[in-house]
């Protein structure tokens, strides 16, 4: 068997740090790349214009659901107004029909103690 430098620890261990040392330095290489930097920067553009109009996104969205809260609530102030429109005007009515119920059972009350005032005069009348 033949003892060749690449046998050995040391020199295997040579090998793989000058392998890790090349591998560093392309790395380091590429990212000087201006392609790379070039392509790096296309993808910032891209994902900051994605980020914007996300940002617009909700914006809107934001913008709408805070019409649709005030719609809401300008819907529910007038609904309320017409409602307490609505209770006084069949308060008042209410309060109509009771005087006209009143007056109409006094009306009718004041005929019947007419009647009867009148049947107890007859009544007198034909006892003298």
């Amino acid at each position: 068997m033949k003892n060749t430098e690449q046998d050995r620890f040391d020199g295997r261990l040579k090998n793989a740090s000058e392998a890790k040392q090349n591998r560093l330095e392309r790395f380091r290489a590429a990212a000087d790349d201006p392609e790379r930097l070039a392509g790096r920067a296309r993808r910032d553009e891209v994902a900051a214009a994605r980020e914007a109009k996300q940002r617009a996104k909700s914006a809107k969205l934001l913008q709408e659901k805070e019409d649709l809260e005030r719609q809401q609530s300008e819907d529910a102030k007038r609904e309320a107004e017409q409602a307490s429109l609505r209770e006084a005007a069949i308060k008042a009515e209410l309060a109509e029909t009771a005087d006209q119920v009143i007056a109409k059972t006094a009306a009718r009350e004041a005929e019947r103690k007419a009647e009867r005032d009148r049947r107890y005069a007859a009544r007198r009348n034909r006892k003298r």
